[in-house]
């Protein structure tokens, strides 16, 4: 088994930064077969799998949760950045990708993406192997 913690700087509030690329290599440095977690340690970003094809995905789903959970709005949280906690909870915080003979299984057209809510920050994310 093996850890890895990634740091990571955003640029935008609400962005979606590509990071299949940074865990592939660590799939492929430390592990041969089992699942590989992809997780977020905070509140206010998340972690997802989408089509990694085509930019046009990430702006499409960054404009729409933008129109069903905008920036502002009749929110209680006074740090104002509930948008980002709700936009969070929807992508949620990990995502869990088998792996074989050190590859992750993602369909053609997958990709793992780091998903913004309250940036920019300087933010990290966590990888975790468990071999099988």
């Amino acid at each position: 088994m093996s850890f890895k913690e990634i740091h990571i700087k955003t640029t935008n509030r609400t962005e979606m930064i590509e990071i299949t690329g940074v865990i592939d290599k660590f799939v492929r440095d430390s592990m041969g077969n089992g699942i590989v977690v992809v997780c977020s340690p905070h509140t206010t970003a998340g972690i997802t799998i989408n089509e990694n094809a085509d930019p046009s995905v990430k702006s499409d789903m960054i404009k729409t949760l933008n129109k069903l959970i905008p920036y502002r709005d009749s929110y209680t949280h006074l740090e104002g950045n509930s948008d980002a906690h709700i936009k969070t909870t929807l992508t949620g915080l990990s995502v869990t990708i088998p792996v074989i003979n050190g590859k992750m299984i993602l369909g053609t057209w997958q990709g793992v993406f780091f998903c913004e809510y309250d940036g920019p920050r300087n933010r990290k994310f966590n990888i975790k192997s468990i071999d099988g």
